[in-house]
């Protein structure tokens, strides 16, 4: 990787993802994440959710919010009524309109959108508008620490990294688990994976964990489990998740490094 591309990386746009469409959603989501250019730190389906995350008393910083037109049970404009609303913001973020409707860029751009992405979203395409955004964007912006944003009900949730016991995915459905509670997430593992890194490991096609909160690993024959969460014996809080039998020994191995105790085989 050059050094164009090392600091793109290192100034990554921090980008709101507003689509009603699962799909779509994730795919958009791929999209930026898989660019370098881009971290998502949400992904909603409403417009009301999206103003709950950008509200300013939420501490969720965001570079930029790509907004559908048309968002379930919210009228068919529900999107451009939420790039007028966020317009108005003194802080607000920059603005992109991502549909599968032409007929509304004039009025998106009078709007002050900084780009209109057509469906389907081409790679190619989307990295071209990140590299507008990025050309636009402030400069004297410091970096905000990365936050999580899930849901409880109607409301959202904002999580602190170190917070999270472990990430699920079942059913396209992806849950956090923390000492606060299980909440949904509207990303992918892949996408999450992205964003943290090495903060986080994946054990199984369907589990990353926290490893500073393993508390227990479990061999029973060929299956391997861990317990993640607060806590040793009965009075315990957490998680049990399923290691991989392909992954059960890296596990292992990243356990016991700069471990004591164990005499190891």
């Amino acid at each position: 990787m050059g050094e164009a591309a090392h600091s793109a990386v290192a100034t990554r746009l921090r980008a709101l993802v507003v689509e009603d469409e699962w799909p779509a959603r994730n795919y958009l989501v791929e999209l930026l994440e898989g660019s370098a250019l881009a971290e998502v730190v949400g992904a909603v389906a409403s417009a009301a959710e999206a103003r709950q995350a950008l509200d300013s008393g939420s501490g969720f910083a965001v570079d930029v919010a790509f907004v559908d037109i048309r968002l379930a049970g919210e009228g068919d404009d529900a999107g451009l009524d939420l790039v007028r609303s966020l317009g108005s913001r003194p802080a607000a973020p920059m603005l992109v309109l991502a549909t599968a409707f032409k007929e509304h860029a004039l009025e998106a751009y009078e709007l002050g959108v900084v780009d209109y992405l057509l469906k389907p979203f081409a790679e190619d395409r989307v990295e071209q508008c990140l590299r507008r955004l990025h050309g636009r964007r402030p400069k004297s912006r410091p970096p905000a620490p990365l936050r999580i944003v899930a849901r409880r009900g109607k409301s959202l949730v904002f999580l602190e990294p170190d917070e999270v016991w472990a990430f699920e995915a079942a059913d396209r459905l992806t849950s956090v688990h923390t000492a606060h509670g299980t909440f949904d997430l509207d990303l992918s593992l892949a996408a999450i994976e992205s964003s943290f890194g090495r903060a986080l490991t994946r054990v199984h096609r369907n589990w990353l964990v926290n490893a500073a909160h393993i508390k227990e690993l479990e061999r029973d024959g060929a299956e391997t489990k861990l317990f993640v969460g607060v806590g040793i014996g009965p009075d315990q809080r957490g998680v049990r998740v399923p290691v991989a039998r392909e992954r059960a020994q890296a596990v292992r191995e990243m356990l016991l490094t700069n471990a004591t105790g164990l005499r190891r085989a």
